[in-house]
């Protein structure tokens, strides 16, 4: 009797501490870059030419966000806030070159404790060691998009191969090896899109015959907004350089690999350089050799979360697997004649996020309304896990938004904080936004202004509207909610 007692009580516990095998598995798949207007499930100009049917294939069966935003438009801290659950003024990662502080607490430390098998294979970019996962196989640095190396817990391993297919090689190699007996919290992070864009061999002849539809802003002249537009470092027409063209090559590549790329790229640069074009044609000619690599590689990652979704499908985990995907941000495709990202305007603002979680999450559904953030990610995965969310945790839990049950008090606005100030010329900036009016303050120096936009009448973000009486409530109601925020989130008063 006393041994059948004992026996449920530990039967009790486990089931109070959650370490069943039942719980959900989750895939977090996260990229580097990847525009929402680079995704075909999004729509858009580009979505017929450059279709991603493998991530549309997660929407299809789950949730697409169309109101997803960055709390820090950069890469690095954005990575931070997926950690913690907190803004980069508390997770101490405030821009590109901090050191992520690995000993605070993070989503995959408390799940490992929670009974998950945790691992990260793919960029890092904190760095600092990894810490709270199993496993973890991350690029040094920025990574380089031929042949590899990942740091492999503790050890330097060097891949010959294109790194996002490498990167899903070991995330599938080490799904095999996993522990078959505990849920995993598994993410695979690549790379691409991230500059400078080097596409696998493979697929050099994808787009090659196709004139890429031009944004509309693709020759803006930023004469509608504060002086902070136009003193940008990251025009299409004078500031990609030879490597961002394929002039050059970043990666250390084999020969073979060289003379793949060679064979494409070289009659073509020579081509470009004997016609020595000037004023728009040059741009024209920039803008179609940066966006058709930036779509191959899009293509690579597509294939690849095709893989990953392969993979569950034939080993029985689709059914009990979260799989989102998203990226650290958005990013420019020429939009005000920009690549990059950091601005708070909407196209680095907004970034992907889509959701699929059979039986939980109704199928091609799109959630349009709600607004969203990388913030929300930490808590999303430990609510999941069905374990509890530490009260620090800045962030809201995606569950109930998820299934389609967003709470009377869900967020009206959100917040944002770019510290970064003069990489490619983009000035430190806050600002706060409803999903229609945003507000936004570029405080330092000779640039000290405000620009509010309305994205309704105004969705290219054209013409600020600060201090136009037409909008004077709304306006004050922003900057209201911006006061209230930055005490909310503890944003220190000299930031």
């Amino acid at each position: 009797m006393r041994i059948f007692l004992l026996l449920h009580f530990v039967i009790l516990a486990f089931a109070c501490w959650g370490f069943s095998t039942e719980r959900p598995n989750i895939l977090f798949i996260f990229c580097d870059d990847h525009a929402t207007q680079a995704i075909s499930a999004y729509g858009g100009p580009l979505a017929e030419i450059a279709p991603t049917p493998h991530i549309d294939r997660i929407a299809e069966e789950g949730m697409l966000f169309r109101k997803a935003y960055v709390t820090n438009s950069i890469c690095g801290p954005s990575r931070a806030v997926v950690l913690t659950g907190k803004y980069s003024h508390l997770n101490g990662f405030r821009k590109n070159g901090d050191t992520f502080d690995g000993s605070q607490q993070t989503a995959p430390k408390l799940l490992r404790k929670a009974g998950y098998e945790t691992a990260i294979v793919g960029k890092w970019h904190l760095k600092s060691e990894p810490t709270g996962f199993d496993h973890y196989e991350v690029l040094i640095g920025q990574g380089q998009y031929y042949n590899c190396r990942l740091k492999t817990n503790e050890e330097i391993v060097k891949h010959e191969g294109y790194t996002t297919d490498v990167i899903t090689d070991q995330t599938l190699a080490w799904l095999e090896q996993r522990d078959p007996e505990k849920p995993f919290f598994l993410m695979s992070q690549h790379k691409a899109p991230h500059g400078r864009w080097e596409p696998a061999i493979r697929h050099l002849d994808f787009l090659a015959d196709v004139d890429v539809p031009e944004p509309p802003t693709l020759f803006d002249d930023y004469s509608g907004r504060s002086q902070a537009a136009a003193g940008h470092a990251m025009g299409i027409a004078d500031h990609m350089g030879d490597f961002r063209l394929m002039f050059k090559y970043s990666s250390k590549l084999t020969p073979a690999q060289k003379t793949g790329l060679d064979a494409y790229f070289a009659p073509r640069n020579a081509a470009y350089h004997e016609a020595n074009l000037e004023g728009k044609d040059r741009t024209r000619w920039h803008y179609q050799r940066y966006i058709k690599n930036y779509l191959r590689c899009v293509r690579a990652v597509d294939e690849n979360v095709g893989r990953l979704l392969a993979y569950l499908d034939e080993n029985g985990l689709t059914e009990n697997t979260l799989v989102i995907y998203s990226s650290d941000q958005g990013f420019y495709l020429g939009e005000h004649g920009w690549f990059d990202k950091r601005w708070m305007y909407e196209e680095s603002f907004r970034t992907p996020l889509i959701a699929r979680w059979p039986g939980v999450v109704e199928a091609g559904a799109v959630n349009d309304t709600d607004i969203v953030s990388n913030l929300d990610f930490a808590s999303t995965f430990l609510d999941v896990a069905g374990t509890n969310i530490p009260d620090d945790l800045q962030g809201e839990s995606l569950v109930p938004v998820m299934k389609g049950l967003t709470p009377q008090d869900w967020r009206k606005t959100h917040y944002y904080h770019y510290y970064e100030s003069g990489g490619h010329g983009v000035p430190l900036h806050f600002g706060v936004t409803d999903g229609r009016y945003k507000l936004i303050r570029f405080p330092e120096g000779h640039l000290d202004s405000w620009e509010l936009f309305d994205l309704e009448s105004d969705p290219l973000e054209l013409e600020s509207r600060f201090g136009d009486p037409e909008l004077s409530r709304q306006q004050a109601f922003l900057e209201s909610e911006m006061r209230r925020l930055q005490e909310k989130y503890e944003v220190p008063a000299t930031e």
